[in-house]
């Protein structure tokens, strides 16, 4: 999965908590968000597993069908 900086454009590099942006110096978390709507998921964590749930109508997501958004940490 590559993701660039919100920022400066600038491809964002995996970090052990998150991501980092070489170029500016940057440090973000990784948000889940639903591709329907595009608002925060639920991550959910049992057994093991991790699932996404939408609360606004769009019940369990696909871990596949996930946006992951780079967000200011």
């Amino acid at each position: 999965m590559e993701l660039n900086c919100p920022n400066c454009d600038k491809p964002l590099v995996e970090t052990d908590n998150g991501m980092q942006c070489e170029s500016c110096n940057q440090h973000f978390i990784l948000e889940a968000r639903c591709p329907d709507c595009h608002k925060p998921l639920e991550v959910l964590k049992a057994c093991g597993a991790v699932d996404y749930f939408c609360q606004n109508g769009h019940g369990l997501i696909s871990k596949k069908r996930v946006e992951f958004v780079p967000v200011a940490n």
